[in-house]
């Protein structure tokens, strides 16, 4: 019997089918984009989301010939929420975590929900990132379509359900609305009542791993699967990482190189709110029971996209048509010692630790004669330099990282692997499955459908280390001397940046007008 593992993200979506010792029997991807319809908007299709989600389950679902699907799991993008009638049909976009809408309600939230009791409660601080605040935004400009809705799935919960599951959402995804009372695994009355939203809108919850309904005969037709397939509650792609590098364990951290990129530290225990709340860390629900993760995380994979299609465009263009990658091209053009560029890869909404709105990126030492291989290893090390001052501050709450596992799209290059190990100055171990968040699905719908008896059993069965990069200690010292001069540029520019953004952004608008 095979397990499908399904990772919807913020810029594509893939399904890939294993064995139940892990080992790959198929798997599809396609890529799309977000939509802008206004400067500082963010959002998806979700409709047309749906329809590219059916053909990868329907690509990769047809490697399963003689290794019959038991069930399936869907890891995705926090946050997000895509509104939903009782008959199954989408009945809007899906507004990211990027979105500027909502952030008008954070001054009075503020006043309604103190800092610390709202991380007591949910294990995160206040912020336009979560689904609260467009959820509010909703329902103020747009009363008829929350009326309307039966329910505002995540990612996650939305796949399955299209897929004939009940409405029910994971605990890994409902602490991403800020709703959710981490201790108890419910839906948290005080906040709602503070905010004055009830919960008829969002879904039922079920831990990671529970059989919560089986795909649609329908459906099952449609996409080449056998009858009775499980659907199991899946898992925030950044928990479903860390199952699916086998991080599971306290001293463990996975670095995702995705779309954002997340250094996820494993936890046993939750840790007082002030000293989290100045590093603007949070704790969160692992989908490993018992276990909590913290969050550090940027864009990193939605910058290198960015830098992609603008200065290889045309490239890109002719690489989908012939169904090839352009990123190990563009990888091989970067020099092999540190870039001379120093990169503020701030190009939107920003992560851990200040989670700004009101930034712009900045590109630092350009000349004539600089090559887009040197931008590109300068936006490298920028994401990674964005990141390594949260975890340079972590021993101050008392969580060590003693090595990393490295997944996602980024980790398949060796020079990039290799420029964060040197960075970081830590082992990068990389499994022989970097698409962890896909494998981690697949290993919590062993879970649920009776497979494995848990998490760690299903880890030992399917994940497996392919390479281990040890760090460049010499070059680690340059990149400490480089990372001070990161530090002096973010902390002198922060206010700069700001007021520059705001001046663009009302130039441009006047323009428009």
């Amino acid at each position: 019997m095979s397990l499908l593992g399904l990772d919807v993200g913020t810029s594509g979506c893939k399904a890939v089918l294993f064995s139940q010792d892990g080992r790959v029997i198929a798997s599809a991807y396609e890529e799309y984009d977000t939509r802008s319809p206004q400067p500082g908007w963010a959002e998806l299709d979700a409709a047309a989301i749906w329809q590219i989600v059916k053909g990868v389950i329907r690509r990769a679902a047809a490697g399963a010939l003689s290794d019959p699907l038991r069930a399936l799991a869907v890891a995705s993008m926090g946050e997000a929420l895509v509104p939903v009638s009782r008959d199954r049909q989408v009945l809007g976009p899906s507004l990211l975590n990027f979105d500027a809408r909502g952030a008008e309600y954070l001054q009075t939230l503020a006043a309604q929900i103190e800092p610390e009791r709202l991380y007591d409660i949910n294990g995160n601080s206040l912020g336009n990132q979560y689904s609260l605040t467009k959820l509010l935004w909703i329902r103020e400009h747009q009363p008829q379509l929350y009326a309307s809705s039966y329910k505002f799935l995540p990612w996650s919960a939305f796949i399955a359900y299209m897929l004939g599951a009940e409405a029910v959402l994971d605990y890994t995804l409902a602490n991403r609305t800020l709703l959710f009372d981490l201790e108890h695994g419910t839906w948290s009355g005080e906040l709602l009542e503070r905010i004055g939203l009830s919960d008829e809108k969002l879904p039922d919850l079920a831990p990671s791993g529970t059989a919560i309904g089986t795909v649609a005969d329908s459906l099952a037709d449609e996409l080449g699967l056998p009858h009775g397939v499980v659907i199991v509650s899946g898992a925030h792609d950044q928990a479903a990482n860390a199952v699916g590098s086998g991080v599971i364990e306290p001293g463990q951290a996975f670095y995702g190189m995705g779309s954002y990129h997340c250094i996820t530290p494993v936890v046993a225990e939750r840790r007082p709110a002030q000293p989290m709340l100045v590093r603007g860390l949070s704790t969160e629900h692992h989908a490993v029971p018992g276990r909590y993760l913290t969050f550090i995380y940027n864009h990193g994979g939605t910058v290198v996209k960015w830098f992609r299609d603008t200065f290889a465009g045309s490239e890109q263009r002719e690489a989908r048509r012939r169904g090839e990658p352009l990123y190990p091209q563009l990888l091989q053009e970067m020099p092999d010692g540190l870039s001379s560029i120093l990169a503020l890869p701030t190009f939107a909404p920003t992560g851990t630790p200040d989670f700004r709105t009101d930034t712009c990126g900045l590109l630092v030492g350009l000349h004539l004669d600089t090559g887009r291989g040197d931008i590109l290893r300068g936006i490298l090390e920028g994401v990674a330099f964005y990141l390594k001052q949260t975890v340079d501050a972590l021993p101050g709450v008392g969580i060590a990282i003693d090595a990393y596992r490295v997944v996602g799209g980024g980790s398949r290059s060796d020079s990039w692997v290799q420029l964060s190990a040197d960075l970081f100055g830590r082992p990068f171990a990389r499994p022989a499955v970097t698409e962890a968040g896909a494998l981690g699905s697949a290993i919590l719908a062993g879970v649920g459908s009776g497979l494995y008896p848990d998490c760690a059993t299903g880890v030992q069965a399917m994940v497996r280390l392919e390479r281990t990069f040890e760090p460049d200690l010499a070059r680690h010292r340059l990149y400490q001397e480089r990372g001070e001069q990161y530090r002096t540029l973010a902390g002198l520019t922060d206010d700069y940046l700001a007021g520059l953004h705001r001046s663009l952004h009302s130039a441009g608008a006047d323009q428009g007008n």
